[in-house]
């Protein structure tokens, strides 16, 4: 791949840093299918070690390895039309929004030294420092100011690479961020990887002069680059923009990927309505209910078994459910209670 360099910067370093980069890649789209999938075209596709900095617009990123439902409220997520991405690095989900800065390095090496949370986090902990922030690595994979979480941080390894990412909290909205991952976790029994909820803050609060988060994305850009003033700057071409739009509509904006990929899942949950209650027990895998028990004292005219087993094989998505719903009397084997209360009961 060649590469036409754009521009240079000089700077002036706080403290050296050890990682060398060839291209530092800009990006200013906010689609977060995009941003996830152009990840892993770089990974793949390119050569070189990289460094980039992004911004999604709200949307919601769960780790590879989790529960997509067991992670996020669906009413709200439904509600405000935010976009759920499940990315390829594992640990827990996390809420994005313009005012959250992300971080990327993608780097060659051997195998057993490719995964190193500390290494790739230490350029950060020291651009923050040059703003009077004084963060620490903590935990397995977070950066905290004053005990509370300000960055996370998920690595993947391809083909003796390494995509390292992390968040950066400068100036998100908390409200949408706790009401976006606000769970009820009694609904899941699974063996998928969990969430810790931690106790987080904005950056912006701890910034003795107040700055814009363009400004502090350069800030970043600029400490990054001292370790290596004679890296080229990259944008992506249209061939690239096209191979990474090819990756979005084959996988990160489908639903197999983002939400069947999940591991297998019990979920168990119980609503009140006029009709009385209903009681739902169902083991998905692969998207797909393979089991489902109702009960509970509601009235019937008709064996609530033929509303279980048409439901089985049904993907556990509230359109497709709503679809076969459709095709029956709903009020005949449940009666005074609603369509639309049914169908939230399952998720």
């Amino acid at each position: 791949m060649s590469v036409k360099r754009i521009y240079k910067k000089l700077f002036v370093p706080h403290q050296k840093s050890s990682i060398k980069f060839m291209l530092y890649i800009k990006r200013k789209n906010t689609n977060p299918y995009f941003n996830i999938a152009a990840e892993e075209y770089v990974l793949k596709e390119f050569e070189q070690d990289c460094f980039m900095l992004w911004r999604n617009e709200a949307c919601v990123i769960v780790g590879k390895h989790q529960n997509t439902l067991a992670e996020i409220n669906l009413d709200f997520i439904n509600d405000n039309k935010i976009p759920v991405v499940r990315r390829i690095t594992g640990g827990g989900t996390v809420f994005h929004d313009l005012g959250n800065l992300n971080f990327t390095f993608v780097k060659n090496g051997a195998d057993e030294k490719l995964v190193d949370f500390r290494k790739y986090t230490d350029p950060i902990i020291g651009a923050l420092a040059t703003l009077g922030v004084e963060a620490k690595f903590e935990g397995r994979n977070d950066l905290t100011v004053d005990g509370k979480k300000i960055s996370g941080n998920a690595e993947h390894v391809h083909n003796k690479r390494v995509l390292h990412h992390g968040t950066l909290l400068f100036s998100a909205e908390l409200g949408r961020l706790s009401n976006a991952l606000k769970v009820d976790p009694s609904k899941f029994e699974d063996k998928a990887v969990k969430s810790v909820r931690s106790r987080v803050t904005n950056i912006i609060n701890y910034l003795d002069k107040k700055i814009t988060i363009e400004e502090f994305e350069e800030r970043i850009y600029d400490y990054v680059q001292q370790s290596d003033p004679e890296a080229e700057f990259y944008e992506f071409t249209e061939k690239d923009i096209e191979k990474i739009n090819e990756l979005v509509q084959t996988k990160y904006n489908t639903w197999d990927w983002n939400f069947a990929y999940s591991p297998k899942y019990n979920f168990n949950k119980s609503i009140r309505s006029n009709g009385g209650t209903v009681d739902f027990n169902m083991d998905v895998k692969d998207g797909i209910i393979n089991k489902l028990k109702i009960t509970g004292d509601f009235f019937s005219n008709k064996n609530i078994e033929d509303i279980e087993n048409l439901l089985i094989g049904t993907l556990h998505e509230k359109s497709k459910i709503e679809d076969k719903l459709n095709s029956v009397d709903f009020q005949s084997y449940f009666k005074n209670i609603k369509q639309t209360e049914f169908i939230n009961g399952l998720f």
